[in-house]
């Protein structure tokens, strides 16, 4: 995958995608990514990306030339990659949101391309003629893109193979299956007067799978119930979500 980030402030990405696993994911060539600087391609001596909206209004909007000329420079070194292998997202909060289930879609692109904006947002021309879609995490606006950019990246470069260590984990962790995570817990098995559910220790792989199970239906049900609207839930987990709308929580560590 090749991932190209429009910026303003390429330097905010090194400290977060230079360490950790994502670090070791762009070593390793998994993924490819480039921060490009569009003030760079402002043609004025000033280099200024930005202007006064016309029909006046509070703010400035970024100009529509650094970025079309920056798109046309990655076009020209790397070629075009067309919808759906390519996309070009503006984050935006009035994008679609943002979720497991878009990052499953995009970890299977050729090519990502992130526009990040400041100030009042992008002339509308960008929008338009530039961006093939528009993604928000969430109905809060923040000081600019950047950082919504970096959770998008992080969410999907580590779905690519070869970056986690143990492709388990992504099929156990929160909303793999619209569930929420199970209960997890490490030695020592008594801490402070807080122990390990005895079912963990028991050694049976078959309760310990089916309390996961359950915990992890349970914990979605407490805390996101939202998740389950639609879900295909088989027989047993119809039963228990039945049992949790009666109040009865047996097995289940509420505290």
């Amino acid at each position: 995958m090749n991932i190209f980030v429009l910026t303003l402030f390429p330097q905010m990405f090194s400290s977060v995608f230079g360490e950790s696993m994502m670090k070791r994911a762009f070593a390793s060539g998994v993924a490819n990514i480039e921060y490009v600087d569009f003030r760079q391609y402002a043609t004025d001596k000033h280099h200024t990306v930005d202007d006064a909206p016309f029909g006046g209004g509070a703010g400035m909007l970024l100009k529509p030339e650094p970025l079309f000329a920056a798109m046309d420079d990655i076009h020209e070194r790397h070629g075009i990659v067309s919808p759906p292998a390519g996309r070009v997202i503006l984050l935006s909060p009035q994008g679609r949101r943002f979720n497991q289930e878009v990052a499953r879609e995009y970890a299977a692109c050729e090519r990502l391309t992130f526009l990040c904006g400041h100030y009042e947002g992008f002339d509308d021309r960008v929008r338009q003629h530039l961006v093939t879609e528009e993604l928000s995490l969430g109905d809060f606006v923040m000081t600019g893109g950047e950082i919504a950019a970096m959770a998008v990246i992080d969410t999907v470069v580590r779905l690519l193979p070869g970056v986690l260590g143990n492709a388990g984990s992504l099929e156990d962790e929160s909303h793999a299956a619209r569930l929420l995570e199970y209960p997890q817990y490490t030695r020592p098995a008594s801490f402070r007067g807080m122990d390990v559910p005895p079912t963990l220790l028991s050694g049976n792989h078959q309760r310990i799978a089916k309390w996961r199970r359950k915990h992890a239906l349970y914990r979605t049900w407490r805390e996101r119930p939202d998740l389950l609207d639609g879900l295909d839930l088989d027989d047993e987990q119809a039963q228990w979500l039945k049992q949790f709308e009666r109040g009865d929580f047996r097995d289940i560590d509420i505290s």
